[in-house]
């Protein structure tokens, strides 16, 4: 991969030994950047992203350690509860771990909530067992390869067997560099019996914030383990990015996704649901509003390996001015998972005649006695609720918004962090003035 100069095996190395990661680690970095440069770039159905800027970047910026403490920027600020004594979150600015707060009654049952690194450092077990080994490995294309060699940032949330959070652990990413690449990681693994809920939200804190991000999460419920998974993306417009997030999910167990995808800028958004275990089910909620001449490729995909596996997709777009976004809603009955469900619905509502909104329901089944199904449909806003709404005295303009509004909340509503709920609605707001 010769197009990042600054970055050869003696650079990856130097950065990595610096920061006293483990030799494991570094060797995997060394590794993965070699599979960088032999991959190709991942297979994106109708979107041709060759031209995109995934990997190209002209600084690097290591990962610093070590949380400053430092005050917030006032958009992280409307973010996060701090009045609240209970509240448990990890914020990064950049590459450097500005708070971290976990409560002592969850510090002594187990949980672990850390970056990424310290992680590396503190609990190798753990990490050497789940990081990028289960959900997602470093081989899969170029942009998987790219990130392990040169993550620079993320958290690592642990949930002991038999432990039951009842408070949201909230993660924030927020980006003020325009010159070194986010790349970032998530890894979540609850453990057998567990239950967790949690949020993140990832922000450019200027509107003229340009580069990349690689972002890849890894969700791993184990067995009778309940995740639910919130996430609200804001990054700027000349920001491109590639988010993968991924669920493992074991025999018994749920992940539930409410995902706001709301990046200006051109995007790849995978999301991918295994349902391993039997009777393990996953349930997908994601809005977008594309703008400008923004391109998006939205896939959200639930396979079903185990038994009784239970699947459903409910996705939601809003496409205006000249924006373009594919939504790929894809369910994949494997052979012997039977008696499960596959089931979607991706509804896209056009608000301008220059814009364009594709939906793709596909159902793909190996095995006999399942249930599944899917609905599609790309239109404008209903002429008959407009009308009802303007008869009753609402304008033409709040009579769109409030249906606007409506057709995006089944995300909205189920976010559990008020102030991420506030914040969603409030960029919903500002993209579709």
């Amino acid at each position: 991969m010769t197009e990042n100069t600054i970055v050869q095996d003696d650079f990856i190395r130097a950065f990595s030994e610096n920061a006293g990661e483990p030799k494991e680690l570094t060797e995997r970095r060394l590794a993965s950047w070699k599979l960088a440069s032999e991959l190709d770039l991942p297979f994106v159905d109708k979107t041709k992203i060759n031209r995109w800027n995934l990997t190209k970047f002209d600084t690097y910026q290591a990962f610093q350690p070590g949380v400053t403490e430092e005050t917030l920027p006032e958009k992280v600020q409307a973010i996060v509860d701090f009045e609240n004594k209970q509240a448990n979150y990890y914020i990064q600015i950049d590459q450097r771990p500005a708070k971290c707060v976990l409560n002592e009654e969850l510090k002594a049952k187990g949980v672990i909530l850390t970056d990424i690194f310290t992680a590396a450092k503190e609990y190798p077990e753990l990490f050497e067992k789940y990081f990028m080994t289960t959900a997602v490995e470093a081989n899969e294309h170029k942009l998987t390869a790219f990130h392990a060699a040169l993550v620079n940032g993320g958290v690592f949330l642990y949930v002991p067997k038999n432990v039951v959070i009842e408070e949201p652990i909230q993660a924030v990413f927020a980006s003020n560099q325009t010159d070194s690449p986010l790349i970032n990681h998530v890894l979540l693994v609850a453990d057998d019996n567990s239950q967790v809920t949690y949020v993140e939200n990832y922000v450019s804190l200027h509107a003229d914030a340009s580069g990349i991000a690689n972002i890849v999460e890894e969700v791993i419920a184990l067995n009778n383990a309940k995740i639910t998974f919130g996430a609200v993306d804001t990054l700027a417009e000349n920001v491109v990015s590639y988010v993968n997030r991924r669920g493992h999910i074991g025999s018994d167990s749920r992940i539930e996704w409410a995902l706001g995808l709301m990046n200006d800028g051109d995007t790849i958004n995978e999301n991918t649901t295994n349902l391993i275990g039997s009777g393990s089910s996953g349930d997908v909620k994601t809005v977008t509003v594309g703008r400008g001449k923004q391109t998006q490729n939205v896939t959200t995909r639930v396979t079903h390996y185990g038994k009784g596996s239970i699947g459903t997709i409910l996705s939601h777009g809003l496409m205006r001015d000249k924006a373009t976004t594919i939504f790929n809603g894809i369910g994949h009955i494997k052979h012997g998972a039977s008696k499960s469900d596959a089931q979607q619905e991706s509804r896209v509502l056009m608000l301008s005649p220059k814009a364009r909104g594709d939906a793709n329901p596909i159902l793909l089944i190996d095995e006999n006695d399942v249930v599944a199904g899917h609905a599609a449909s790309v239109g404008r806003v209903d002429p008959v609720q407009m009308f009802y709404l303007m008869s009753r005295g609402i304008s033409k303009h709040e009579a769109e918004r409030l249906i606007i509004h409506g057709f995006l909340d089944p995300v909205v509503r189920v976010l559990p962090i008020e102030g991420v709920k506030v914040m969603l609605k409030d960029v919903i707001e500002g993209k579709v003035r």
